[in-house]
């Protein structure tokens, strides 16, 4: 499958031209690269100012519940937002564990928004009332992206609490009425996947302006619980779902916005990254454009990224631009775009017509697999060249992560004849097991299965 099969037409000086060969495209790639050069390092935080948490995720990655030892007092946390704004970052989002859970949470967002910097939140929104709603507004949190993982019964069991779907929906209309522009964020897994064209309809109707998504991973207790996780064969059928619901999304005003582990070049990935000439998957941020602020201090390029492999120092220890400039954990990813840019692949990736660009794709997901990033079994150009070489890619556990928050396991990947037959397992996706709006069933026929083909 060559490049041009997935980016034909380009844009220079607004003028369409074509690339007919992924050589001549890497030059342009490389041409704009003084363009690129003039943003600040890192301009995006995500903070976790607390992880404490209300909920119980089966999937959640830093096993949220209770406060981590020696979270950073108000002062310290306060302190940290004037280094964030001295080093250049123009947005600052808060997470938990639930954010809101801290005593002081709203003089953080407040100060954030006095420094000049956006505030917005990520949320469980089990809890947040038209009250609470009031005071974020009060405090400068611009947007808020609320989390649902499926329809009632599928959320709250993948949540962990009965009536977390509902609050859910409540926290979205508390927010409507505050006057808060807000989203949502959903986990891809065999639980959520069939549900995912009726979730949509739900969302939307909810008046959300966007919505992410993301393939649930082996991280914290979603290693514990691998079972939910989509095969890479399954991403077959996963992704023209994921095409058809965000090509209405389009239509209806909502936007989709693909997260870090969506896509790689499979023939939808524009659609998915917005549909723009540049909108494609332009390799890992971790410490290029992002920084990941954990409650006790710790830094690192991604908040998602495990915190044994990739902290680069403490803010107790260090100031946050000594970190972010001098820490090797930080600056893994700045030999992009040179020969030592793919030195960290292997596997698949290494040989990979797409590697310098993609560099492995997200390295949080490919680490959380493997214990070590460069090489991505959940990538959808990877899933169908493996289907035209005959070739099914499975994963299974090698050794079970200890416990710690953003830890992970072990899996070994294993190779099987396309056609051959599947593992019996009840939680296995395939086209036929979506739940389509009845609405949609008029309009066109649903997508067929790969998987499923010959089995």
């Amino acid at each position: 499958m060559r490049f041009s099969n997935h980016i034909k037409i380009l844009k220079r000086n607004n003028k369409p031209f074509l690339y007919t060969d992924l050589d001549q495209f890497k030059v342009y790639f490389k041409s704009s690269k003084k363009i690129m050069a003039e943003y600040r390092r890192i301009s995006y935080a995500v903070w976790e100012i607390t992880l404490k948490c209300n909920l119980a995720c089966q999937h959640c990655g830093s096993r949220a519940g209770n406060n981590r030892t020696q979270e950073l007092s108000t002062e310290e946390a306060l302190n940290l937002v004037q280094q964030m704004a001295e080093v250049g970052i123009k947005e600052v989002t808060l997470i938990g564990g639930e954010a809101f859970l801290r005593s002081d949470w709203l003089e953080i967002a407040e100060a954030i928004t006095k420094a000049g910097m956006v505030c917005g939140m990520t949320t469980g929104g089990y809890g947040i009332t038209l009250d609470t709603a009031r005071r974020m507004k009060k405090a400068g949190i611009k947007v808020v992206s609320v989390s649902v993982d499926g329809l009632e019964e599928t959320h709250d069991y993948q949540r962990g609490k009965p009536g977390a779907w509902q609050w859910a929906f409540k926290t979205m209309k508390n927010l409507k009425e505050a006057g808060i522009t807000f989203g949502c964020n959903t986990q891809i897994n065999r639980l959520s996947a069939p549900e995912f064209p009726l979730l949509y309809e739900r969302l939307r109707d909810a008046g959300i302006s966007a919505w992410q998504i993301q393939l649930t991973v082996p991280m914290g207790r979603a290693a514990d619980n691998n079972h939910i996780l989509l095969q890479p064969y399954e991403l077959l059928d996963v992704y023209p779902m994921i095409a058809k619901v965000a090509q209405r999304a389009k239509q209806e005003g909502v936007r989709v916005q693909a997260g870090n582990n969506i896509g790689y070049y499979g023939p939808y990935e524009r659609l998915l990254r917005g549909g723009e000439a540049w909108s494609f998957w332009q390799g890992c941020g971790a410490g290029l454009s992002t920084l990941g602020i954990e409650a006790d201090g710790a830094i690192k390029g991604c908040p998602s990224l495990p915190t044994s492999a990739y902290t680069g120092g403490n803010i107790r220890d260090y100031s946050l631009r000594t970190i972010i400039e001098e820490t090797e954990e930080l600056r893994f990813n700045l030999g992009a775009g040179t020969p030592q840019g793919t030195d960290h692949l292997w596997g698949f990736c290494k040989t990979c017509e797409f590697a310098e660009l993609c560099r492995g794709g997200c390295s949080w997901t490919a680490h959380v697999f493997f214990d070590k990033r460069g090489n991505n079994p959940y990538c959808h150009h990877r899933a169908l060249t493996q289907k035209k070489r005959g070739i099914r890619e499975e994963f299974a556990l090698k050794y079970h992560a200890k416990g710690n928050p953003f830890d992970n396991g072990v899996f070994e990947l294993t190779e099987h004849p396309f056609n051959s037959p599947l593992p019996e397992d009840e939680l296995s996706f395939t086209a036929d097991k979506i739940q389509w709006p009845a609405s949609w069933e008029l309009e066109q026929e649903k997508p067929l299965s790969l998987v499923g083909a010959n089995h």
